[in-house]
């Protein structure tokens, strides 16, 4: 049994034996396309230095997958953020985002993006609190429409943050 009030999670990169958890993770999660396996072990392996797996002791609640744009390297893109249905509103995907973006290896990272649907509120106060942590800017527009999407699906808009301010305030809760 988890304990709401000491939850305490060890903030990692993951590894590809991570994957199978994550994919895991995201389908309890609810509310986010879920991908195969394949591709959340793939992401842990060779996106280890952009993702995130928040654990506590060997459970997996918390997991972000995010990657550096091709065409814009100073870009981290964050394609998504799962947190364990029973832990959310502790402040995890903001450990989550906040322990990519200190990692040496992202210190040149200037700029974050990820796309949110319309009615997804939690997401949306998570990157505009990122916005103001950073002292920065926060754009929003549609990337994706509706028509694009073979099946039901709400616009994607993009929420682009930046440039960050390094040092201008902790990430957290």
């Amino acid at each position: 049994m988890i304990d709401h009030k000491t939850i305490t999670l060890d903030y990692q990169k993951p590894e590809a034996a991570d994957g199978h958890a994550v994919w895991k993770l995201v389908k309890r999660s609810g509310g986010l396309d879920v991908n195969t396996s394949y591709a959340y072990i793939l992401l842990c392996d060779q996106f280890r230095d952009t993702c995130c797996v928040g654990k506590q002791e060997e459970r997996t609640l918390g997991f972000v997958s995010a990657f550096r744009k091709p065409s814009e390297p100073n870009t981290l893109f964050v394609w998504q953020i799962a947190v364990d249905p029973i832990l959310r509103g502790n402040g995890i995907a903001s450990k989550l985002l906040a322990e990519v973006l200190r990692r040496d290896d992202n210190a040149d990272i200037q700029y974050v993006e990820a796309t949110i649907g319309p009615d997804n509120i939690a997401s949306r106060q998570l990157f505009l609190r990122l916005a103001k942590t950073f002292g920065a800017e926060c754009a929003i527009s549609e990337l994706y429409g509706e028509e694009l999407f073979p099946e039901a699906h709400d616009a994607e808009l993009l929420f682009r943050i930046g440039p960050l301010r390094r040092g201008a305030g902790r990430l957290e809760n």
